[in-house]
Formats: structure tokens, sequence, C-alpha cells
């Protein structure tokens, strides 16, 4: 039998990411039995708690409140009380609100455990094709065209495997911007995970965004490590560096990202790539 919750303790426990039967026993017992859960949303809580017949007492917790409740909730575990919170999928904490709260509990000194499940993270990881043996998480992109293009230019130059997010009304202009930092590098898009609607779509950006005619759901996406297999690219003419450079800062990049981004599509160091440009230019 399995013991009995520690009083004062404050649970981060990992929900289904779709299919309500990906949750663990553990997780179970452990909703079933604290005193109250913190839930993103109660009403999509609700769903899972239902369907297992959960009947603890939820009280929300998200982003925009999620300050002003903490103190009411650490008082409760300095009564004893046992708390477990959830989002509204997969591992809380990861791109989800309840970061605040554990860290107050944590400097309080009250106990925190995971209770370890489902996460998208993985999921696409591992479904993907395109696992290594490490790899880089990096939650949302900008929601601007502009910063999403620096920012894809930074990820670009990660040597591991990146996963991260992405909005279904954004996920077709986010893979394009994606497309004009490095068309080179191969994506997959996982929708919908675990649910009946799933779906995998892994390739070259551009074949992958003809795929994504009317995208619906969520998505997580995984871009693949470095260029796809072949031979390494030819590095260009200094005045063809230029002209690429030209056409990276008219799209919204930034010099030095616009640099970052051509330094990874050629393999080259970017002080390299920016002599290269400056002497196209005719500056010494």
């Amino acid at each position: 039998m399995p013991s009995a919750l520690t009083p004062g303790t404050l649970h981060i426990v990992s929900t289904p990411i779709g299919n309500l039967e990906d949750v663990t026993y553990r997780a179970v017992r452990v909703l079933r039995d604290v005193d109250l859960i913190a839930a993103e949303d109660t009403r999509r809580a609700a769903r899972l708690l239902d369907h297992y017949g959960i009947t603890t007492r939820r009280i929300s917790l998200h982003e925009h409140n999620e300050s002003r409740r903490t103190g009411g909730l650490l008082a409760r575990l300095a009564e004893g009380q046992t708390m477990a919170m959830v989002s509204d999928a997969g591992t809380p904490l990861i791109s989800d609100p309840g970061r605040r709260l554990a860290r107050a509990a944590l400097d309080a000194g009250f106990r925190v455990e995971a209770v370890p499940g489902a996460s998208a993270v993985l999921a696409a990881l591992v479904t993907s094709g395109l696992a290594e043996d490490a790899f880089t998480f990096a939650g949302f992109p900008p929601a601007r065209s502009k910063d999403r293009k620096q920012w894809y230019a930074e990820v670009a130059s990660e040597p591991r495997p990146v996963v991260f997010f992405e909005a279904p009304h954004r996920i077709r202009a986010s893979l394009a911007d994606l497309e004009t930092v490095n068309a080179s590098r191969t994506v997959a898009v996982c929708r919908e995970m675990t649910k009946l609607h799933e779906s995998l779509v892994v390739g070259p950006i551009p074949d992958v965004l003809a795929e994504l005619q009317n995208p619906r759901g969520e998505f997580t996406v995984v871009l693949a490590r470095g260029p796809v297999s072949g031979p390494p690219a030819e590095v260009p003419a200094g005045a063809d560096l230029l002209h690429e450079f030209g056409l990276l800062t008219e799209s919204g990049l930034s010099r030095r990202a616009s640099i970052r981004s051509l330094a990874s599509k050629y393999d080259l160091p970017s002080r390299r790539v920016y002599q290269a440009i400056e002497s196209a230019r005719g500056r010494h």
C-alpha cells in the first residue's frame, strides 16, 4: 500500500497531453488524496478528474492570478495541508504557470515533489526521428515576425536538436520565418500528439510548409541538429555572402543575427563571415 502523503507538501503532477489513459497510478492517487488541487484551468482539469472519479477541491492558478494567490497557498502548506499543481496538459512549469509558487514553496522550506508523466517535449523528440543524446528546449518563439527571425537565427546555431512549441494560428508564418533564416534544416512538426488526429510531418522546411495547409490543434516542433545530411554547403564568394546578408537584414533580421545565420548555414566562424562581408564592401 502506498504511504500517506507528507503534510505540507506541494506535488507537481504531470497530466496527459491528450489521451486520458496516459496518466500514472501515482498521479491519480496523489490527485485523489491531496487537500487541494491548484489547476491552470479548473474546467480543463475537470475532464481528467471527473474521468477518474476524483472529487478533490480545486482552485485556479494561472499567469494572471499566481502572484496574488501564492501567499494564501503557502499559508495552507504551513497549516500542514497537501497540495497538487496541474497545468492544462503535460508537465507543469514548462511554458506553463506555477514557477512562482514552486520557488516560493522551496524558499519557505516546504517539500516539493514531482509526479512525473507525459511531456509533449519528449513525445515529440522520440517520435520525430531526430533525437540525439542531448537536446535544447526553447519554449515558444516570439509572436512578432521580426523578433521571431532573430530568435531563429540564435537557435539555428545550436549544435543539438531544438524542441519548441507554436500556436496553430502562427505555425505557418513561424515556419516561413525559420525558412528565411535557414531553409536547409530538417524539421518535424508534431500535431495533436496522443490524440485521435495525431500527425507527424518530417522533412525540409518548404516541404513541411506545403503539408500544413489548414493547421489546427497543438503543435510541437523539432528542429534537427545541424544541416540536413549530405556534403557541406559550399562557401560562397564574399560578394554572394554580402548579397545573402542584405536579403536577411531586409527581411527584418539584425546585422548580428544575420551574420550568425550565415555562419550556421556555411559552418563558419561568425568573425570570418563578418570579415568576408566587410571585404566585399571594400572596407578593410
